[in-house]
């Protein structure tokens, strides 16, 4: 059980590990933000006002989010290149001809890909969540000037049993709360019963009150006006105020607010949940790697099997994650519960890889 007998060599086989990860990153990083910046160019170049300086900003949104996406990638293929190397140098026989088990080999990156979790985790939510929202505002208005945070939302739907209500602007928070432009569609079973439409609404303790009501009755064909109406008692003020949620552009305790207040306020929060549970499986997916990759590691290089060992780590490690995402695309269906969406890749391919280890070489 003395995973670490040798501090020197865990300590040189840690630092060739990083090494050839960063090495990795740093290449896929560029060679992929070089493709998406040529890609994206024409776009934030269209708008009159943009230049050099913008195009800087988009790489400065972009590029962590590339950093985050292959961050895992890069540890699987450094993993490789690092057991390859030391196999066909026969530093693993030498290892194991002096006693160390399989698992005592992978012990130093393992402990090395943990810090790196570590820091996807904390990169994830200081630096990527930020960015994405910020980026994800500067494309709504097609590369121009980045808009500053606002509470103004537009084009907010809320159901109130079947009657469906539209407000083309929603202004303030908690009970003071504005709807501006506001259409309600008075629904049946058979279809729409009435059309009403109003210019303003403010929330009171005993409804919202619309102004300059004009109210179509689609059975009879008859329009009828009032100057106000009190309408929707059952409807919360925090209902208008939920704009939609992007998991990625929000921290993981943003994001569970956001959640608690979705749920307070009756809506789906399936797909969240798998995003919230993701934020935490997603960066330890890089303690994989080194048992996933660990087949490269073992078996004579002389033999000629280094190759194909080699292309069988890198198939378990890009398998874990097609099953990853085939995992969280159900989860946000609904057919998965969010748990077992953000987890379940994990465990199976943690239990495939510790097989895999101990049937070939322990």
């Amino acid at each position: 059980m003395d995973f670490f007998p040798s501090r020197i060599l865990a300590v040189y086989m840690a630092k060739m590990f990083i090494v050839r990860t960063l090495a990795v990153l740093a290449l896929l990083v560029l060679v992929l933000q070089a493709l998406d910046l040529l890609g994206e160019s024409g776009k934030i170049l269209a708008y009159e006002a943009n230049g050099e300086a913008e195009l800087w900003t988009y790489v400065s949104l972009r590029a962590p989010q590339l950093v985050a996406r292959f961050l895992p990638f890069s540890v699987l293929l450094g993993t490789i290149i690092t057991l390859a190397t030391l196999n066909q140098n026969s530093e693993v026989v030498s290892m194991k001809a002096g006693g160390l088990s399989a698992h005592q080999i992978l012990a130093p990156l393992i402990v090395t890909s943990m810090g790196v979790a570590l820091f996807s985790f904390i990169f994830n939510e200081t630096i990527v969540a930020p960015a994405t929202d910020r980026l994800m505002q500067w494309e709504k208005v097609d590369f121009g000037p980045i808009p500053a945070k606002s509470n103004i939302r537009t084009n907010v739907w809320v159901k109130d049993g079947n009657n469906l209500i539209n407000a083309a602007k929603v202004t303030g928070r908690g009970e003071n709360v504005i709807l501006q432009d506001v259409t309600i569609y008075n629904r049946t079973e058979n279809g729409l019963r009435s059309l009403m439409q109003g210019d303003q609404a403010k929330f009171t303790s005993s409804g919202w009150l619309l102004t300059n009501v004009v109210q179509f009755n689609v059975s009879a064909g008859t329009e009828d006006k009032s100057s106000e109406m009190l309408i929707g008692d059952s409807i919360r003020p925090d209902q208008f105020t939920l704009s939609n949620v992007n998991a990625n552009s929000l921290s993981i305790f943003a994001l569970r607010s956001a959640i608690d207040e979705l749920e307070r306020a009756g809506r789906p929060t399936m797909s969240l949940k798998a995003g919230w549970w993701h934020k935490i499986s997603g960066p330890m997916s890089s303690i994989l790697m080194p048992l996933l990759g660990a087949v490269a590691a073992f078996g004579l290089a002389r033999s000629g099997q280094l190759f194909l060992r080699a292309v069988i780590g890198m198939a378990l490690g890009f398998a874990y994650f097609v099953a990853d995402n085939f995992a969280l695309a159900m989860g946000n269906i609904g057919a998965y519960p969010p748990i077992l969406a953000a987890w379940a890749p994990f465990l199976l391919f943690f239990l495939i890889g510790e097989t895999v280890l101990v049937r070939t070489e322990e």
